[in-house]
């Protein structure tokens, strides 16, 4: 398959340009993909695909078409794509998204709930408080 040439690009959930591993909810859910393996294919709470064989990918198939990384992202961006989730927090998604894309340190005590969150920006003097 790697050797198989082609035009395009194959980016997949959990790669940089498109970090969050839930995403593949999303395209499971949308090509029912349960319902056209009979079950065969699954994915774990942590999004995992089983058998551990299987891959998911968006694929486009145009000469134009390139990779592109995310990059790091603010804590409003990170508020802004967690309500168009529908998730009352970011902790959740900070999470998916992981630390190489937050361009900002979390610091949170031990609960570490919503009232108790604050961010650092580097280089920044500024300190946000959810």
């Amino acid at each position: 398959m790697l050797k198989v040439k082609y035009q395009g690009i194959r980016p997949a959930p959990g790669y940089p340009s498109q970090p969050d591993h839930r995403e593949k909810k999303t395209l499971w859910d949308l090509l029912e993909v349960d319902k056209l393996t009979d079950e065969k294919l699954s994915l774990t709470e942590s999004y995992m695909m089983m058998p551990s064989a299987s891959v998911s990918a968006l694929v486009f198939a145009h000469p134009e078409a390139r990779y592109f990384s995310v990059g790091q992202v603010n804590v409003d961006q990170v508020q802004s794509y967690a309500e168009r989730r529908g998730e009352t927090g970011v902790e959740g998604t900070e999470r998916w998204l992981g630390s190489t894309v937050l361009g900002y340190e979390k610091r949170c005590d031990l609960s570490c709930n919503s009232n108790s969150t604050s961010w650092v920006v580097p280089n920044k003097s500024l300190i946000l408080h959810g």
